[in-house]
């Protein structure tokens, strides 16, 4: 029960944040233009980061998604496709360890 309130909370401080950061990538690379599609080409470099919401948020500005997710081990979810989702999986630690859209 603790985990769902934890990615509650992640999720609903991320929303919080929509808005205020400016698109910005730390690896050279112009954020993709907001098409709502997710595009994980821009985001592989979050493998091995500790998420916070700040990172969320950022990250799914670059990927270009229109929602964004973080799962940890164990985490119940639905497994319907979302073209504007991106989904960055993480460890007990919050470490990511894969990204991916859908």
């Amino acid at each position: 029960m603790q985990t769902i309130h934890s990615i509650a909370l992640l999720t609903f401080c991320a929303g919080a944040l929509i808005g205020c950061q400016s698109p910005t990538s730390d690896t050279g690379r112009s954020p993709q233009p907001s098409s709502g599609l997710c595009n994980v080409e821009y985001v592989e470099d979050l493998i091995g980061i500790q998420v916070s919401p700040e990172i969320l948020d950022q990250a799914r500005i670059k990927s270009g998604a229109a929602i964004a997710r973080v799962l940890r081990p164990g985490d119940i979810v639905t497994l319907e496709y979302n073209a504007q989702r991106l989904t960055i999986s993480t460890d007990e630690t919050l470490r990511v360890k894969r990204v991916n859209c859908g």
